[in-house]
């Protein structure tokens, strides 16, 4: 077991994904999901800035988060497509970095308002984007592979 962030993130610093991370992300992400992403599909966001690795000071990826901005309806809408931590990184302030960082950009690329969609199972991952900000928009039944509902959750950023 790796050891965890210090407080203040001192040995953590996010980056944006190169083509040389996306073995170790789909390893993290086979690691959190019961229905992971498959490669290619983390290959197609290589380059857009809400694609983003944290590193620890060895150099290792311990989590990522894949979010864009899409114009829709006259304004802009950031998404939070997949964000994961490797298991022995988990509850040590990496998930807060990499969404901390993400909205920034997501922001800076003129998003007003950002979604994502979670699990009701994934009590965590809720209780993090609550902390946020984040509020309950809506639920789409069946959104998951597995038949789970999907809580759509949206954030305000102007």
């Amino acid at each position: 077991m790796t050891a965890p962030v210090p407080e203040g993130g001192d040995s953590l610093s996010i980056r944006p994904a190169r083509r040389a991370d996306l073995l170790a992300i789909v390893r993290i992400e086979n690691a959190s999901f019961s229905q992971p992403w498959p490669h290619d599909a983390f290959e197609t966001f290589l380059g857009e800035p809400g694609f983003l690795v944290a590193v620890d000071e060895t150099r290792t990826i311990v989590g990522y988060i894949v979010s864009d901005v899409t114009p829709n309806y006259g304004r802009n809408l950031g998404h939070v497509k997949d964000i994961a931590v490797h298991p022995d990184y988990r509850e040590s302030g990496v998930g807060s970095a990499l969404l901390t960082r993400a909205l920034s950009v997501l922001g800076a690329y003129d998003a007003d308002s950002i979604k994502l969609e979670v699990r009701p199972s994934n009590e965590s991952a809720r209780r993090l984007y609550r902390s946020f900000g984040f509020d309950p928009l809506r639920r789409v039944p069946g959104y998951y592979d597995d038949d789970e509902d999907a809580i759509v959750m949206i954030y305000e950023l102007r």
